[in-house]
């Protein structure tokens, strides 16, 4: 699988071999579910609370005799079934986190970047410098590169310029190879690689 490697200005500047093993299978569906899954599960903040009859301010008497009364007896005015009563088995603080393991999650993210390189939305560049934080100047790369959708621009190491020049454009993120996920790269229609960033990812996903 050969790709051409461009230069900030949209021309070719050699050609490059993509390994088969991390851009050429055949995407794995059912490991990309799993995996996006358990990403979208970490995002929440799982903060939802209720009070229970324990937590709810009051009920501290019992509100009439057990006996005589014609009514169903009752321990506390703050029993689930009062008003202004706590709620039973309601939501509590946890973590929504699921383990995924590791074969799993490296299957995923090859599925994920093979799925760019097959439907040919894999743009690869030699690098990404900016002399100055210029939005302009990181918005004429793009349009040199042809890349006109919601877009990822991945490298090893990201300048503060290239953070500058890219935070105003709202259909463009940018990433660090070894913290992008599956969910970043299959968010976008199109991905843009520096060489240095193949070479991570042949390295780190090669069976």
């Amino acid at each position: 699988m050969k790709v051409q490697v461009l230069n900030q200005q949209g021309a070719k500047v050699s050609d490059l071999v993509l390994n088969e093993t991390v851009f050429g299978i055949e995407p794995h569906e059912s490991a990309i579910y799993e995996v996006v899954k358990a990403q979208r599960n970490a995002m929440r903040q799982g903060n939802a609370d209720v009070k229970g009859r324990s937590e709810v301010r009051g009920g501290g008497r019992k509100p009439y005799r057990q006996k005589g009364t014609g009514r169903a007896r009752q321990g506390s005015i703050r029993a689930a079934q009062w008003v202004g009563g706590g709620v039973i088995f309601g939501p509590t603080p946890r973590s929504y986190r699921v383990k995924v393991n590791q074969k799993v999650r490296n299957l995923a993210l090859r599925s994920a970047l093979s799925a760019h390189a097959q439907n040919k939305t894999l743009v690869v560049v030699d690098k990404i410098e900016f002399a100055n934080p210029k939005t302009k100047d990181f918005t004429a790369m793009l349009d040199a590169l042809k890349v006109n959708q919601k877009s990822l621009v991945v490298d090893t190491a990201i300048c503060k310029n290239t953070i500058l020049s890219s935070r105003n454009i709202p259909t463009t993120a940018v990433g660090v190879a070894n913290h992008v996920s599956v969910y970043d790269l299959l968010n976008a229609q199109q991905v843009v690689l520096t060489v240095e960033a193949v070479k991570y990812f042949e390295e780190a996903l090669k069976q």
